[in-house]
């Protein structure tokens, strides 16, 4: 019976690390330059704009998710430059941003930043 208990604590805490890893990838990995080797999804979550906009951008429908085609591939499928269609994406998410801006993120007060008055 302990064994059962020790292997499912183990389980559980392998489960913990993991989520806690992709917490952390994603806090860091914020507007991360775009590369052929990314896919759609990808991009989407890093920039924070919705995937369909991205997909109208390319003129490409999305497979069925999870949609892990690289964008190398798409520019394949097109016959285009990879560079022109990461240039589509910036232009893209340059113009979303530009349309729905992002509320500043709030001001410390003093008392916050450990000064004393």
């Amino acid at each position: 019976m302990l064994g059962l208990f020790l292997l499912a604590l183990v389980v559980a805490g392998l489960f913990g690390v993991r989520a806690i890893q992709r917490a952390t990838y994603w806090r860091t990995h914020r507007d991360v330059p775009i590369r052929a080797w990314m896919t759609v999804p990808y991009v989407a979550h890093s920039y924070h704009v919705p995937a369909p906009l991205l997909y109208d951008a390319l003129g490409v429908k999305p497979v069925p998710p999870p949609d892990r085609r690289p964008l190398r591939q798409i520019a394949r499928e097109q016959n285009r430059n990879v560079e022109e269609l990461i240039n589509d994406l910036q232009d893209a998410i340059a113009r979303e941003r530009a349309a729905h801006p992002h509320p500043p993120p709030p001001r410390e007060k003093p008392s916050e930043r450990g000064t004393s008055p």
